[in-house]
């Protein structure tokens, strides 16, 4: 890589860190290590790393809290939350207070390279876009994309960076069906997809929730049975 990468490691247990550690700084990045949540969080200020591999249950702070404490700063590092549990509310939470993605344990070490290197590509594609102001979209919503605020009615929606991305994405190709895998490929920029295409459906309820009058009866973001989703004009 031309310029090396920094990624901020905040996990509790010594073995994982090292382990991490010590594959990251073979595929060319270089690592921070923090083993509490306050500490994390500091060195996530102080150091401004290019992302952030986040657990959960950590001392002293807990990893949501972590991460919830930097969006409200403004701070837009990727975050890849690390968690031991599978249970579908601690996906969405992560989603929904602003981290990037998240990678369940036990994980395998290539598919957390993968997702690092999809992520800063991702971070780094999104300084680099200098997009036009407004973007014409169907009924009372608006987007702004040099603020990158969403309107509805002439009121601003807040929305998670990725729902944010997503919105835009679809909103930009209207009426163009894409399956969850297109998705995975175009909005989260992974060229390989395994059952996290459950992360598409996840963060589609979210952003009809925020943008909708009526999430059960959406009339922007629409399903195409079988096939997947798409911007309705």
């Amino acid at each position: 890589m031309s310029e090396q990468k920094t990624v901020l490691i905040v996990e509790d247990e010594k073995n994982i860190v090292d382990i991490l550690r010590f594959n990251l700084m073979r595929e060319g990045y270089r690592t921070l290590e923090a083993y509490d949540g306050e500490d994390g969080l500091n060195k996530a200020r102080s150091e401004n790393p290019d992302l952030i591999l986040l657990d959960v249950m950590l001392p002293k702070m807990i990893g949501f809290d972590v991460c919830r404490t930097l969006r409200q700063e403004g701070n837009n590092v990727p975050v890849i939350i690390l968690t031991a549990r599978e249970e579908e509310a601690d996906k969405v939470l992560g989603l929904e207070i602003g981290a990037d993605d998240y990678i369940t344990k036990p994980f395998s070490m290539r598919e957390l390279i993968a997702r690092v290197g999809a992520n800063i590509r991702r971070s780094a594609m999104i300084s680099a876009s200098s997009a036009e102001t407004s973007m014409p979209v169907s009924g009372d919503l608006s987007i702004n994309t040099d603020s990158h605020q969403v309107y509805r009615a002439g009121k601003a929606i807040d929305l998670t960076q990725r729902e944010y991305e997503l919105l835009t994405f679809l909103a930009s190709h209207p009426n163009k069906v894409y399956s969850r895998v297109d998705l995975m490929e175009q909005v989260w920029n992974y060229g390989y997809v395994g059952d996290d295409v459950r992360t598409v459906d996840v963060t589609v309820r979210r952003l009809r929730e925020k943008i909708e009058r009526d999430p059960a009866n959406p009339v922007y973001i629409l399903t195409r049975r079988g096939a997947g989703y798409y911007f309705s004009v």
